[in-house]
């Protein structure tokens, strides 16, 4: 079955004009880059606006917080307060949904990072939004997991604590409901 990743016109105006908002507000986060530049970029990419509004439906808040000088292309980061609300109580992946044996989530961080079109942040990335704020500071967000860890049954979150970045571990198939996913797309 194919699903149709295309927005109506209506709504990719209303969502360019968020995004619009979200990139004049909050400049730190973009310092030197032009809203014109992103939204030809984005304007061009009918399946990355697609996903840009799945980001942003789920709680996400997508902003851009880096452009990529060898790819020229823009990344966007989920720069909500807090992790994304509709993307909160999964566990890490499908294989730790399988392995539940009662009180199964609906779905896991990577399915439905899959589904949206966008990918988990890494370590490395969740410590780089990090630095353009505080986030996660009530709440905690599943990252991209390396393989020697998920091959134990384990999984990595972060969060801000105490004036620190914390990233440790659980067994990927636990979920909370502080416990959600930021995503990130490369536009």
């Amino acid at each position: 079955m194919n699903e149709i990743r295309e927005l109506a016109p209506e709504q990719r105006e209303e969502l360019l004009r968020a995004l619009k908002i979200r990139f004049e507000k909050n400049m730190n986060r973009h310092e030197g880059m032009e809203w014109a530049n992103v939204q030809e970029r984005l304007e061009a990419s009918t399946d990355k606006l697609w996903s840009l509004h799945e980001m942003e439906s789920t709680g996400g808040e997508p902003d851009v917080v880096r452009l990529d000088e060898e790819t020229g292309e823009y990344l966007y980061y989920d720069c909500s307060a807090e992790s994304p609300k509709g993307r909160r109580s999964v566990c890490y992946d499908g294989e730790a949904l399988e392995s539940r044996k009662e009180h199964k989530p609906k779905t896991s961080a990577i399915e439905m990072a899959a589904a949206m079109g966008i990918e988990l942040l890494t370590e490395e990335q969740y410590r780089e939004l990090q630095k353009l704020g505080k986030f996660d500071t009530k709440t905690s967000s599943w990252v991209k997991t390396p393989p020697e860890i998920r091959e134990l049954g384990g999984a990595i979150f972060g969060d801000f604590r105490y004036g620190k970045v914390f990233v440790y571990h659980n067994g990927a198939e636990s979920y909370y409901g502080a416990r959600g996913f930021r995503g990130s797309l490369r536009v």
